[in-house]
């Protein structure tokens, strides 16, 4: 026999958010992708991903010129 629930539900607490300020603005677009692009390009030399993105960019050329 299942157990039965009695009393209230307990309800999950939300997660805490820290309130946006007028002293902390958001960051540029272009700052965001000048800090990550010298990572992303750093994981596609090790791990080997220029050939496949190659691969896949051929890959879509063979299936728009049919």
């Amino acid at each position: 026999m299942p157990p039965q629930l009695t009393g209230t539900s307990r309800r999950r607490r939300p997660a805490f958010v820290q309130p946006r300020s007028a002293e902390q603005p958001t960051r540029h677009p272009a700052v965001a992708l000048a800090m990550a692009l010298p990572c992303a390009v750093l994981l596609v030399l090790l791990f080997g991903g220029w050939e496949q993105m190659a691969n896949q960019a051929q890959a879509v050329a063979d299936l728009i010129s049919r």
